[in-house]
């Protein structure tokens, strides 16, 4: 590219030096061939001058084909190295790197590319990124409800009273389809990139279809799930992404704290605030102001805070550690107005 911008320019210079030379050295041929006498004459009366003007128009020639020249090869070395450096970012592109700087040329047409460049390179590195967590994100909503449905498949094989297998089964069935809208909900999540509209669930019929859920592994662990507080509240939730922000708080606190879990509900101004905390030793000092970040863990996949943050924020809600020691954890959310309708008198 360099070579051609150098000849191009070349012969540019020198088309403008024939376009004004040749008229020149035409007329004086002609006038050498068909009236060399009032040549001779016009040399007789100022030799040295007409002399000067052919060594000033042949030395302006020269002098005109080396700017071009000069010309050329700075132009060529200023394009054709943001070019090649173009080149090389689109190269790392297509290799898959994902950080490409943007170029600053002082070309507005290259400039242009590279920033396309490297907004493609952003894009797919969010789309990496968003692989990674989608990943991350179902493989731990998808855990708790499956460990919950092999200790009732557990709880099955090792009775013979038909009727703890019936109830049993019953339960076991409800975690199946539980299981099922969870992985509708992560593919519908996906889909609509949390722009969807809200739904409303009652509160209370969560929390006891998970205190019955989680009462096996709670007993097993000799421990408890108490539930108290308002009843009959409606919040602004989906379903599954309630059952599974308060699935997480009760597997960490079954998982890291001790003694009876309480889960309290109640109203605050126009949120409703579900807080869990349990007898355990709490959160250390220097993970607290860390615990919803997915790096940090004192156990486990690392994920399940970070993601239960996330699933509470994309239904309009907040997570938060509102005491470390022992660990008090508060969900909350935005009461719906069907609260307020059956509040209301007639």
């Amino acid at each position: 590219m360099r070579q051609q911008l150098i000849r191009s320019t070349v012969l540019a210079v020198a088309l403008a030096i024939l376009i004004i030379g040749a008229p020149v050295f035409a007329a004086i041929w002609w006038v050498t061939v068909h009236d060399p006498s009032s040549l001779s004459d016009w040399a007789d009366r100022g030799t040295s001058a007409s002399v000067l003007l052919m060594g000033v128009v042949l030395a302006l020639s020269v002098v005109a084909l080396a700017a071009g020249v000069l010309v050329a090869s700075r132009q060529a070395r200023r394009l054709s190295r943001p070019m090649t450096l173009l080149a090389e970012r689109a190269e790392r592109l297509g290799a898959g790197e994902s950080r490409i700087q943007p170029l600053h040329s002082g070309i507005a047409e290259l400039d242009q590319v590279s920033e396309v460049l490297s907004r493609s390179a952003q894009r797919l590195t969010k789309s990496l990124a968003a692989e990674r967590d989608f990943a991350a994100d179902a493989s731990h909503q998808l855990r708790t409800p499956l460990t919950a449905l092999l200790m009732r498949l557990e709880e099955i094989a090792a009775t013979d009273d038909l009727d703890v297998v019936q109830e049993e089964a019953n339960i076991a069935i409800a975690q199946v389809e539980r299981l099922t809208r969870v992985v509708d909900d992560l593919m519908a999540r996906t889909r609509r990139g949390g722009d969807e509209q809200r739904a409303t669930v009652s509160l209370d019929s969560v929390i006891a279809a998970l205190q019955r859920e989680w009462q096996p592994a709670f007993e097993q662990a000799r421990r408890s799930v108490r539930v108290h507080g308002e009843r009959g509240l409606v919040v602004h939730a989906t379903p599954v992404a309630l059952s599974q922000v308060l699935s997480t708080l009760l597997e960490n606190s079954l998982a890291h704290g001790r003694g009876t879990v309480d889960v309290h509900a109640r109203r605050s101004g126009p949120s409703v605030v579900v807080e869990v905390s349990d007898q355990g030793d709490g959160v250390p000092a220097t993970i607290a102001p860390h615990i919803f970040e997915r790096s940090v863990s004192s156990g486990g996949t690392g994920l399940g805070l970070a993601l239960a943050r996330d699933l509470a924020e994309s239904n309009g809600g907040r997570l938060e550690l509102i005491q470390a020691q022992p660990a008090i954890f508060a969900l909350f959310l935005s009461e719906s107005d069907e609260n307020a309708l059956i509040g209301a008198p007639a």
